[in-house]
């Protein structure tokens, strides 16, 4: 039975409350009307054009969104990795790349004194009397010079191979477990791949050839003979860095270096000084630049007072303060031989030893 008011057949259907009261949640917005593919001709368009009431809206075109077309993006590019991969292996060895290095070319000539060698308990005033008295210390005295960019290196790159270079020098020349222990790993780790076997044939079974002279590599002395008596190594010289190709940088390394040695053994308070004048050419490619590793090709090597009758290839064995070279030349130097270098020898100048 209906309401007050109500018909009495109820609410109309089309009428409030009706049956149309569960659309009216349904919003036909703009965007709605917009994307519907029928379309209402107006009053004045059936009446001129006697067209239908409704006619057909075409399609909406709209272009891709970020989203497709970041993935159409990353697939593009995935792809194009997988060429790349297939093409050129990425584990391919880097030394290939460039031609091998070259095996060093060493000469190690040992300096004897005339006359004894000078000696003081202190080491201070041997180096104040002798030529190394205006002499830096240690690392100080390996001084890069400015790097200036070549035709095809950077100045980064120069300033990587000098840096390089200097790392090499103060490894080999100023390390006191390379210089009177057995070490040779801080050196080592410097070389280009390629000299490896060289530089491990060389301590294994050193010879004077030339080739595999470990003091050609590196100043070490006899621990059982000569220890420092000061850390405070004198060091000078220079470093000069020149494009020699478009694939390669060399530099020439030229330094004194003067160690302040006495005896092994107690009661050994006299010092005296030892001089070792080294030049070393380098050559980088840019394998050897981007590894931090360095080819060392050439190793000229001076170094007194030593005895020329003792054997300097393995290791230096220095005279020490109060001490004499032994009479005669080089052991064993035969000059009808073909199979080995001849050894030579010199003499230390007089100006060169300490006054004291």
């Amino acid at each position: 039975m209906g309401g007050p008011g109500d018909p009495p057949e109820g609410t109309p259907e089309g009428g409030p409350g009706g049956g149309e009261d569960e659309y009216r949640s349904v919003v036909f917005d703009e965007s709605f009307v917009r994307a519907a593919r029928l379309q209402e001709f107006s009053a004045q368009e059936r009446i001129a054009d006697h067209a239908p009431a409704v006619r057909r809206r075409p399609p909406l075109r709209r272009g891709l969104s970020r989203q497709a077309l970041i993935l159409v993006l990353l697939i593009a590019v995935a792809f194009g990795t997988a060429i790349y991969m297939g093409v050129r292996h990425p584990y391919q060895n880097p030394a290939s790349s460039g031609p091998p290095a070259e095996p060093l070319r060493m000469t190690v000539i040992p300096l004897a004194p005339q006359g004894k060698v000078p000696g003081a308990s202190d080491t201070d005033h041997l180096y104040a009397q002798s030529p190394a008295a205006q002499f830096r210390i240690g690392a100080e005295g390996i001084p890069l010079p400015a790097a200036r960019r070549t035709a095809h290196f950077s100045d980064s790159q120069v300033t990587n191979a000098l840096s390089i270079a200097k790392d090499y020098i103060v490894r080999s020349s100023l390390y006191p477990e390379v210089l009177t222990g057995d070490q040779v790993r801080p050196v080592r780790v410097l070389l280009d791949p390629d000299q490896l076997d060289q530089f491990d044939q060389s301590f294994s079974h050193p010879a004077a050839d030339g080739r595999h002279a470990p003091t050609g590599w590196l100043v070490r002395f006899d621990p059982a003979q000569a220890e420092l008596a000061d850390r405070k190594i004198r060091v000078q010289g220079t470093l000069q860095a020149a494009e020699t190709d478009s694939s390669t940088l060399e530099v020439t390394a030229d330094h004194t270096f003067v160690y302040a040695l006495r005896a092994v053994g107690a009661g050994a308070e006299q010092a005296s000084l030892f001089t070792v004048r080294r030049e070393l050419q380098f050559r980088f490619d840019r394998e050897d630049l981007r590894l931090n590793q360095v080819q060392l090709v050439v190793s000229y090597v001076q170094a007194g007072p030593l005895s020329c009758a003792e054997d300097s290839t393995n290791r230096l064995h220095p005279l020490l303060a109060g001490q004499t070279a032994k009479e005669g030349g080089p052991a064993g130097t035969d000059p009808y031989a073909t199979g080995g270098a001849t050894a030579l020898c010199g003499s230390l100048a007089a100006g060169s030893q300490p006054k004291v």
